[in-house]
Formats: C-alpha cells, structure tokens, sequence
C-alpha cells in the first residue's frame, strides 16, 4: 500500500507525453516535407531570381525590375489577364451552379439513381488532355455535333456550324473545364445533402416555406460552405491551367499561363526572365483574388 501512494502522481498533475512520442509526427512527415520544400521551394526561389534578371547562363547577373516593367506596360498584358480571369470565373460559376442542380436531382432515390450517379463521377479520373480531345471531336466544325446537325438539316454544310474550337471566346475551353469540375463540386455537394438528411426541409414545409424558400432559407446555407471552398480550388486551377488553353485556344490573345509556357520554351533564353515575371505575377494575381474570394465567401456563410 506504502509503494503505491509513493508512486501515484499528485491529483490534478498533467501528464507530459515523452520528447520522443511529441516528435514522432513531424519526424515522419519531415522527408515528404524537405521534398516538398526542395523542388518547390527550390523551384519558386529560381524562378523569382530569374523575373528579376538574375540568370548566369546568359550572363545577366545583375536584380533589375525591367522585365516586370516591360510585362506590365505591355498592352497585351491587360487583354490575355482578362482573358484568364473571365475563362476561370465563367468555369467557376458555371460548373458550381450546374453541379448544385445535378446533386438536388441525384440525392432522391429513383429508378437508375445509382446508374446515374455512377455516369455522374466518369469525368474525374478522366485526365484534362483526354477530356480536351473530347470536346475537339464533337464541337468542332467537323466534328459529332456539326455532322448530327446537318444530317438533321439544320445546317446546309457542316462548316455552318458556330465556331467554338480556336475562338477567341474560349468556349470549347470553358466545356472542358465544366464537364472536369461539375462532379467534383457536385459530388461534395451531394455529400453534404445526404449527410444533412431531409428533416430540415420537412420542418420548413410544415412552417409554410414553398420550395423557392427551401432552397435558399434552408438547403443553400447548408451546402454553401462545400460550394465556396470547391469553388475556390476550381478557380485556382483554371485561373493557372495552361495545357486546355494551350491545345483549344486561339494563337492571339492568349491567356497568361500559355504565354508564359510559350516563352519559356522559346529557344531564345533571353525571354525567359520575362517568362518568369509573367509567372509571378500570375501567382501574385491569382493569390490576390482568391483572398479577396475567401473573404467574401467568408462573410457569405456568417449571413
């Protein structure tokens, strides 16, 4: 009895985990993570080095701000930021109010609901380039849908059909980015309505709320958060997405990430400091908006 008072702990002491356990964690991911931070970090620091003129493989080893100056008083700049901006916030909104619609149809229990969902998910694993080489064959004016509608006489010759392949409107663009992204944003959505259950609206209804007062008193509150943090990753990426501009895009105007790819790979070395400051400034660009869309989606969800 004597032995078990000595060694009880004190009533009300915490107990410290031992040194080794705490750093047992980061000790595991620290590999992964001086990877990560190497090619990344690594990565970032060469290319900021060079958008300020530090590039010893053609002799520039002086800091100049000249490169971002002749990139920001170009008057393309402007019109292909534009051209970014709208193509990313036409993906996003669209494919966010697309997917909404498809996860309010696909969260009932029907005859094929299953089957239906399943062709609802196809798109994700698809990898962009396929998805790009899709759209190609049907909308282009020799493509699926030119052929269907003159065999149908819509058209008298196939090359009646409208141009959404290489026009300056990015149209076969923003369907490939809606037939990627609406699944993802639609089946977070779906998530969130079936975790919810249908007992919020059944008690809206017993209350008188019609099915216009359902959705935005009750179910657009609930999904909102899923929506605006999906939203976020979809303009984000089609905001730096260079490969589906790159291949459905016209040559001029383009948008930044393919003009930066283009002078990159420009065999004249002496373009890729200005290579890189377009990258920055596409980095910059785009963390600005998304803290502004952050802060906005954040005061959305308090309301």
């Amino acid at each position: 009895m004597s032995d078990l008072v000595e060694t009880s702990e004190p009533i009300g002491a915490v107990r410290r985990e031992p040194l080794r356990s705490r750093l047992k964690i980061p000790l595991m991911l620290t590999p992964a993570l001086a990877i990560i931070l190497l090619l990344f970090g690594g990565g970032i620091l060469v290319g900021a080095g060079q958008s300020f003129g530090y590039f010893p493989a053609i002799g520039l080893n002086e800091f100049t701000f000249d490169y971002y100056r002749s990139v920001l008083t170009d008057p393309n700049f402007l019109r292909s930021l534009w051209l970014t901006f709208r193509i990313a916030a036409t993906a996003t909104v669209l494919s966010s109010i697309l997917a909404v619609a498809f996860a309010l149809v696909l969260r009932h229990n029907f005859r094929g609901s299953r089957l239906a969902t399943f062709l609802f998910q196809i798109p994700l694993p698809v990898p962009h380039l396929v998805a790009a080489s899709g759209i190609v064959l049907l909308v282009t004016q020799s493509g699926l849908f030119a052929r269907l509608a003159y065999s149908l006489g819509v058209i008298e010759v196939p090359a009646d059909f409208p141009v959404m392949v290489f026009d300056e409107a990015g149209i076969a663009i923003i369907l490939t980015f809606l037939w990627k992204e609406i699944p993802f944003v639609g089946l977070v959505v779906l998530a969130i309505l079936q975790s919810v259950g249908p007992q919020y609206e059944e008690q809206a209804r017993t209350l008188g709320a019609n099915g216009r007062q359902r959705f935005f008193h009750v179910l657009l509150p609930l999904i909102m958060p899923g929506i605006l943090s999906t939203s976020i990753i979809i303009f984000a990426f089609t905001f730096a997405s260079y490969e589906i501009p790159l291949l459905l895009g016209v040559r001029f105007p383009a948008t930044l990430p393919v003009v930066a790819f283009r002078q990159y790979q420009d065999p004249d070395l002496a373009l890729r400091p200005e290579a890189m400051a377009i990258s920055v400034v596409l980095a910059i660009v785009a963390l600005l908006l998304l803290i502004a869309y952050r802060r906005l989606a954040q005061y959305a969800v308090k309301r």
